[in-house]
């Protein structure tokens, strides 16, 4: 029965809410520990009737005495109030129990990003190659760090969706919306070198724009392992993930003067609050220059 539960649910999240893959599978991963914690499994039909808001308050306690990030914690608390809630409309259950539970205060978090004269000396001087492999990888970085897009959105990105003449190209972002992104002329050259490769492999056709060296579409974790080599050559940061060029991407338009409504729009965020987080690198930098500008600093 609950195994009927879980799937309704997924499906839910996949068809109604139209949760990206990488979405449902954190949901999916949140339930089964919250489940492992109960000590239940999940063909256990009757025991979901006996979860109490007391008991998911003690799960949390766990969480946050292993360490967890309140933020990590709190992802968790909102797949059971959906979850829950879920089940309640659908007649599985007569209470939510997670309707009682608060989430702990998120701690503010400035978003890492590497230098702008880093990113210089790994576009301007670090070694790509000519080959497929060092143009697709160039192309990579080049196109992450000049659209800020997500690493599922180039991942997807289909050759026919890139306007060569109009410097724009469309990705398709969270739940299905789609959105143009302006590119430079820089930008432009980079994806006709690689195409210009790409055109050279004995490969059946393949409709995305990168690929392996086999034809086949690229995956998500060899463009991190790419991108977290090259970022390794020119930065320290605990974190080298295609995330992180997407957080420099924002922060150098900022700091370069670009209207936050803009970075908004190219970035694909539903509401400015998440944008706005940019704005503290910004500060911080501000403080710095001040600091070391003003006499009586």
């Amino acid at each position: 029965m609950f195994m009927k539960h879980k799937e309704a649910f997924l499906n839910y999240l996949k068809n109604q809410k139209r949760y990206s893959i990488h979405t449902v599978r954190s949901y999916t991963d949140d339930l089964e520990q919250f489940y492992a914690f109960l000590g239940i499994s999940f063909r256990d039909d009757e025991a979901i009737c006996e979860v109490s808001h007391k008991l998911i308050r003690n799960w949390i306690v766990q969480l946050m005495e292993n360490k967890l990030s309140t933020r990590s914690v709190n992802r968790k608390i909102s797949t059971l109030k959906s979850y829950f809630k879920f089940l309640q409309k659908a007649g599985y259950i007569t209470k939510n129990p997670a309707k009682l539970v608060t989430t702990p205060k998120n701690t503010k978090q400035l978003p890492s990003f590497v230098g702008v004269s880093q990113m210089d000396i790994l576009l301007n001087n670090v070694e790509f190659g000519d080959d497929f492999s060092g143009r697709r990888n160039r192309l990579i970085i080049d196109m992450f760090y000049h659209t800020g897009m997500r690493l599922s959105e180039l991942i997807n990105l289909r050759i026919v969706n890139i306007n060569i003449d109009d410097l724009s190209l469309k990705v398709t972002g969270k739940r299905n919306k789609e959105r143009v992104i302006p590119i430079t002329s820089g930008l432009r050259q980079s994806i006709n070198d690689y195409i210009i490769e790409r055109n050279k492999l004995d490969i059946d056709k393949n409709e995305f724009l990168f690929i392996t060296k086999k034809g086949k579409k690229l995956y998500a974790k060899l463009v991190y392992r790419i991108v977290n080599n090259y970022l390794t050559l020119v930065t320290t940061i605990d974190k080298r993930s295609p995330h992180i060029i997407r957080h420099t991407f924002a922060t150098h338009m900022l700091n370069a003067g670009a209207d936050l409504n803009a970075i908004k729009e190219i970035l694909g965020h539903a509401n400015l609050s998440a944008t706005q987080v940019y704005t503290h690198n910004t500060f911080e930098k501000l403080k710095a220059i001040y600091k070391q500008a003003h006499p009586r600093a």
